[in-house]
């Protein structure tokens, strides 16, 4: 292994326990991910699908909440603000939320709003349909200005923001400009992850976190080598008017690219493999040369929220980088929507490259 690499294992284990404690705030479009577990041993005579025979149903948090679960899971002191129904979805979220410690002030229920659900069913491993409850709408008057005054009044105290917006009507273009400016008024760093809807809603974050297709659509040209990818990197520095970006890459990593620094820098996948037999376990294959992806429900929130709390620690952008590309391998490895702890993540350090 190489000094550096071995350098930098060192320098990401020692950041780890400081993740614990920090202060972080996650605003943006909350969801309820439910689970529907059983088996499938026939087709339906109806039509050429199969009978899923109910064993098991579970839930836990999607989108922004993923965000939220993820910083929990690493010991961060998490406060989430977004709209729900006042519905079961609504209150079952709610109790997840309550389940990971997560402050749930800025949370406001309406009677007059969906709370978005995802329900997978789910066949021996096998995911077979997705089925999604949903109405893009925007917030209510009242209830932005509910929301507003929450967050606001937390921000003083917050170490990073986190906006996750998966286009569902909470973030609009002058919600995003309101939280940004307030944040920028009182220095805390916000890590955002933008929608081709709100394309410069987001000037001044520190942090900008997209994958590939998103990227592409951005600057609307196809991504397809290294050159392409930094130039993207390099032109959506200049559209976001922020300090980084990250582009997300599959099972390809990773690319990095900071206003201040000349080139952009390119973070391979972890190297080993996951196999069905190890799914939520934090052991490893070694000697392969890739990886096999069990489920990539949610990784996307792992990076942004691994890479918000390292900076909030201390960490560097690379380092924060390197240590949530490190993370979602080890979330892509479990089935379902899933988080990392700070054993597994130590763990997962041993096999990066760089």
């Amino acid at each position: 292994m190489a000094e550096n690499t071995v350098d930098l294992i060192s320098r990401l284990k020692k950041l780890i326990p400081r993740l614990r404690g920090k202060r972080v705030g996650v605003v943006g479009d909350l969801m309820l991910d439910r689970y529907l577990w059983g088996t499938a041993t026939r087709l339906s005579p109806e039509a050429a699908v199969p009978v899923v025979d109910f064993v098991s149903q579970s839930e836990c948090l999607g989108g922004a909440g993923n965000v939220a679960a993820n910083l929990a899971a690493l010991g961060a002191h998490v406060e989430t603000f977004g709209a729900i129904g006042s519905d079961e979805p609504g209150r079952a979220l709610q109790k997840c939320l309550r389940a990971l410690n997560v402050i749930e002030k800025g949370v406001i229920p309406n009677p007059k709003r969906m709370t978005t659900v995802k329900t997978r069913i789910i066949a021996k491993h096998q995911h077979v349909v997705r089925v999604d409850q949903e109405r893009r709408e925007e917030l209510r008057p009242e209830t932005e200005k509910k929301l507003l005054g929450a967050l606001f009044s937390a921000l003083k105290s917050l170490d990073a923001l986190v906006l996750s917006d998966y286009d569902k009507g909470l973030i609009t273009e002058n919600f995003a400009d309101r939280v940004l400016s307030a944040a920028h008024q009182l220095k805390v760093p916000v890590f955002v992850k933008p929608k081709t809807s709100k394309l410069y809603a987001y000037r001044g974050a520190r942090t900008v976190v997209c994958n590939l297709p998103e990227a592409g659509k951005f600057v609307a040209r196809a991504l397809h080598d290294d050159k392409s990818i930094e130039e993207a990197g390099r032109a959506l520095l200049a559209h976001f008017g922020c300090s980084a970006v990250v582009i997300t890459l599959g099972e390809k990593g990773m690319s990095v690219s900071e206003e201040t620094a000349p080139r952009h820098f390119l973070i391979p996948a972890t190297s080993f493999e996951v196999t069905y037999a190890r799914v939520g376990k934090s052991g490893v294959e070694r000697g392969a040369t890739g990886r096999q992806v069990f489920d990539v429900t949610g990784a996307g929130d792992t990076v942004l929220g691994v890479l918000s709390l390292a900076m909030a620690a201390g960490g560097s952008l690379l380092d924060a980088a390197v240590l949530a590309n490190t993370a979602a391998g080890v979330v892509v490895g479990k089935l379902g929507t899933a988080s990392v702890s700070p054993e597994e993540l130590e763990h997962a350090l041993e096999d990066i490259r760089v």
